[in-house]
Order: C-alpha cells, then sequence, then structure tokens
C-alpha cells in the first residue's frame, strides 16, 4: 500500500521520468556540440484503483489537492514530494465501490523572497533620516506647451526622490 500526505491508496503501477535539457550548437561539420545540460523536474506517474466506503472521501482529496496547488508527499516503492497534475478517474462495472484513477506529480522547488520584512531594532537605530537626494524629471502628459517658436515640447514635471543613510562608524555599515 501507498501514501499520498498518509491517506493509502492501491497503486498498481508507478512510473517515474528522468528528464534533462541539453543545449547544442551546430557546426559545419560533424554532429552538433552539447555544451550544457540541465536537469528537470522529475515526474511521477501512478495509476490505481480506490475502493471501499472512504472512495467519495479519497476523490474529493485527490481533486481538492489538484485544484488548489497543494504540495503533497507519495510514499509507495517511490517516494517524492510536488503538486499533483492530470489527475484521470473512471467508473466502470470493474470496480463497483469506487473508482480507477491515474496521476502525475511532480517535483517543485519553491522560491521565497530574501526580503525579511522591517529591520531589526539594532539597524533600525544605526540609521539616519530620510534625507533629500535631490530632483528627478520625469516624463510630462501628451498635452503640449506652445513656445515662442511655434515649436511643441510636453511639460516638465518634477519629483523628489529620498534615501536612507547609514551613519558612519556602526557595525552594519560593512554588511550592507
Amino acid at each position: 500500500m501507498a501514501t499520498i500526505d498518509g491517506r493509502y491508496i492501491l497503486v498498481e503501477k508507478e512510473d517515474l521520468s528522468y528528464e534533462v535539457d541539453l543545449t547544442q550548437q551546430p557546426v559545419e561539420r560533424g554532429i552538433d556540440i552539447t555544451d550544457h545540460v540541465q536537469r528537470k523536474a522529475r515526474s511521477l506517474s501512478i495509476s490505481g484503483v480506490v475502493s471501499g466506503e472512504n472512495a467519495a472521501e479519497m476523490h474529493r482529496f485527490l481533486a481538492e489537492a489538484q485544484d488548489k496547488g497543494k504540495i503533497v508527499s507519495f510514499i509507495g516503492r517511490t517516494a517524492i514530494r510536488g503538486l499533483m497534475s492530470g489527475l484521470s478517474t473512471s467508473r466502470d462495472y470493474t470496480v463497483a465501490d469506487g473508482f480507477t484513477y491515474s496521476v502525475t506529480i511532480t517535483e517543485v522547488q519553491i522560491a521565497y523572497s530574501s526580503y525579511t520584512g522591517k529591520l531589526p531594532a539594532a539597524v533600525k537605530t544605526q540609521t539616519e533620516g530620510v534625507a533629500s537626494s535631490g530632483v528627478k524629471q520625469t516624463k510630462g502628459s501628451k498635452a503640449t506647451v506652445k513656445t515662442a517658436s511655434n515649436m511643441e515640447k510636453p511639460p516638465k514635471t518634477v519629483s523628489r526622490v529620498r534615501n536612507y543613510k547609514v551613519r558612519a562608524g556602526n557595525l552594519w555599515q560593512e554588511s550592507w
């Protein structure tokens, strides 16, 4: 028996796919030169049968996990953690109280922002207030201004630019 997020499921077949991208460059003679290999995400295709009194609940779980993009853990002969895609279910006379299914689970890598939010108190005390960095000229609207020589020029608008400065001689200056 295999499990998807701790729920038991009968798996008849597991197909694990290992794929890579190859970058090839053409040459004048001979075969193309391959100069780079990059691994793609692994994908596991599983198929099997769900039957019994909890079949409707399992069907609901599989559909919701796929629709909501939930990262699931599958443990069977192969273990993988990823997103479900391509869920297909079938009901026929061979399974009276359930359904057959096939699903693909694709490995994912989640990227997180390096931005940590507010600065720690130690860093806040080392910073100065807002300083003016001059003015910045921005593009104006499409409205035109007539000049003495009847040439059309867009009006100029000005906006302030603000910067934060770190006080000299503090502990955090070198790490920035």
